[in-house]
């Protein structure tokens, strides 16, 4: 998924450049995109399943090209489902209530295991609402066909401080 490589996560906000940080860029952003097609009747749900299979597929497949053992993968996998729900519960919890501060702890709790550099956690949470804003005004359709549209991480930065560029990272249907 393109926007969770977005470069300004890691070089401007701190996300870490590990195996754990990558694995809370894309869960971030798969919750988003799970949470925008939740939200709609049929296919939506559907949808939302399908995006949320097939990322945990790519994880299972990333695991063993890295060359973690195959009796250690199902372990590995179960964590990472576990971590993925946590966070995701979270998270959806802390949109409903516009409990800015609560993401803002949630995200330096599980991106930065608890240690986030200045502002950072406070970038990320305003980063997480304009991305679930910017996903709020796509049409069911366009998110069906695989055209899902995130703001590039900058870009949603400045649209929470009140200005906008034209960068734009495009996500589509392979996750």
């Amino acid at each position: 998924m393109t926007a969770a490589r977005d470069p300004f996560l890691y070089s401007e906000i701190g996300v870490p450049d590990t195996l754990d940080g990558r694995f809370d860029a894309i869960g971030l952003h798969v919750f988003l995109l799970i949470r925008r097609l939740n939200r709609e009747p049929e296919p939506g749900p559907s949808l939302s399943q399908a995006v949320f299979d097939a990322m945990f597929s790519d994880m299972d497949h990333n695991l063993r090209e890295i060359g973690v053992s195959d009796l250690s993968v199902g372990k590995r996998m179960r964590a990472m489902w576990e971590a993925f729900h946590g966070r995701a519960n979270v998270y959806a919890e802390t949109i409903r209530t516009a409990d800015r501060e609560a993401l803002e702890a949630a995200l330096a709790r599980n991106v930065w295991r608890g240690a986030a550099p200045d502002d950072a956690a406070a970038l990320l949470a305003g980063i997480v609402l304009a991305q679930t804003a910017h996903l709020a005004e796509q049409p069911l359709a366009a998110l069906a066909s695989g055209s899902v549209d995130f703001l590039a991480a900058e870009e949603a930065r400045l649209t929470v401080t009140g200005t906008t560029t034209q960068t734009r990272s495009r996500s589509g249907s392979g996750g």
